[in-house]
C-alpha cells in the first residue's frame, strides 16, 4: 500500500492513507479516486449534506469486503468535525454533520463510500424538508419499470400541485423527491406518501406494490413510502454507491427519464463518478430546487 500523505484541505491538516488501495475491483477504482471524486463534487453535494445527521456506511476493504453502518460519529474525529446530538431509543447519538470540504474528505478517508442523510436538518429534527419515494424493483423488473412508475407519480403529484425531482439511486432503482421546505411533520408526510403508494398499487396492480413483503415484489416496483420517517435515512444525491462499479446517485431530468423509458435503454440511467462530474460541469446542480422550492401538501393530507 502507498504511504500516508499529509494534506491541507480548507486550512485543516489531514492524513490520508492507503490511497492506492482498490475499492472497486471491477474497474480498479481506488480509495484515492474516491477521495478525488468527493473533493471535486463537493460544491454540488455539500449543500445537500449541510446540517443533516449523517449515517456512515464504511467499506474499509472496498466494495467486496465487509462493511458496517456507523451512526455515532467516531470518537477519533477531529475536534472541528461538527456533530448533532439526537435522542434515539433511550440514548443520545452524536451524528456527524458533513458541513464542509475537510469533513467530507475526512469521511472519504474513513472509507465512508455512501452518504446516508436524514430528511430533516439538525436544528429541527421533527420537520422533514422533503418527501421521498424510493422506487425499488423486484427482478425481473428494473430501471425501466421504475421510470414508468416515477412518471406516473410525477403526473399525479402535479395534479395535486406538487413538483417533484428524480434521481437514480445509483443502485437498482429511482428515487423521487418532493421538496417542501415549510413547516410540516412526519405525521403529515408519512400518511400522505403511504396513500399515494396505495393509489399507485390500486391503479397499476400489475406493476406496483406498496408493501415490503418479498413474495409480493417479484416483477413489480415497490413504492417505498416508509422512508418518510424521522429515523430513516436515504442515500444523498451525488453519493457513491457500493456496487460493482463506482456508480453514483445521480439527479436526472424528466426528459432523460422519459427518453430512457421510451427507448428501452436503462443504461442511459446509469452514471459513474466521472460521468457525474462531467454532468455537474455541464448542467450544474439539477437537484438545487429540492433545497429551495417551497411547497405545501394538499390541505386534506396536512389536516
Amino acid at each position: 500500500m502507498s504511504k500516508a500523505v499529509e494534506v491541507e484541505v480548507g486550512r485543516r491538516q489531514l492524513r490520508l492513507s492507503n490511497l492506492d488501495k482498490v475499492f472497486y475491483p471491477a474497474t480498479g477504482f481506488t480509495k484515492g479516486q474516491v477521495i478525488d471524486y468527493y473533493t471535486r463534487i463537493a460544491p454540488m453535494v455539500l449543500p445537500h449534506l449541510r446540517d443533516r445527521p449523517l449515517t456512515l456506511k464504511r467499506y474499509p476493504d472496498g466494495v467486496e469486503g465487509p462493511h458496517f453502518y456507523e451512526k455515532q460519529c467516531p470518537s477519533h474525529a477531529p475536534d472541528w468535525v461538527k456533530t448533532v446530538a439526537v435522542p434515539a431509543g433511550g440514548k443520545v447519538i452524536d451524528f456527524c454533520l458533513a458541513n464542509d470540504l475537510p469533513t467530507l474528505v475526512w469521511l472519504a478517508n474513513l472509507a465512508d463510500l455512501e452518504l446516508h442523510t436524514s430528511l430533516s436538518k439538525a436544528r429541527n429534527l421533527e420537520r422533514p424538508t422533503m418527501m421521498v419515494f424510493d422506487l425499488d424493483p423486484g427482478p425481473p423488473a428494473g430501471l425501466l419499470e421504475c421510470a414508468r412508475v416515477a412518471l406516473w407519480l410525477r403526473e399525479t403529484l402535479g395534479e395535486l400541485g406538487l413538483e417533484s425531482f428524480p434521481k437514480t439511486s445509483g443502485s437498482k432503482g429511482i428515487q423521487l423527491y418532493v421538496p417542501l421546505n415549510r413547516a410540516v411533520t412526519y405525521d403529515q408526510t408519512k400518511p400522505f406518501s403511504h396513500a399515494l403508494a396505495r393509489l399507485a398499487e390500486r391503479l397499476h396492480p400489475d406493476l406496483v406494490v406498496s408493501k415490503q413483503k418479498k413474495e409480493l415484489r417479484k416483477g413489480k416496483v415497490l413504492v417505498d413510502w416508509s422512508q418518510n420517517d424521522d429515523f430513516k435515512t436515504t442515500a444523498c444525491v451525488y453519493s457513491l454507491r457500493a456496487r460493482e462499479r463506482p456508480t453514483v446517485s445521480t439527479p436526472v431530468t424528466w426528459d432523460e427519464l422519459e427518453e430512457a423509458h421510451e427507448s428501452e435503454r436503462p443504461e442511459r440511467l446509469v452514471f459513474e463518478a466521472e460521468d457525474v462530474l462531467a454532468r455537474a460541469e455541464e448542467h450544474g446542480d439539477l437537484f438545487k430546487p429540492v433545497l429551495e422550492l417551497k411547497q405545501s401538501l394538499p390541505e386534506l393530507a396536512a389536516a
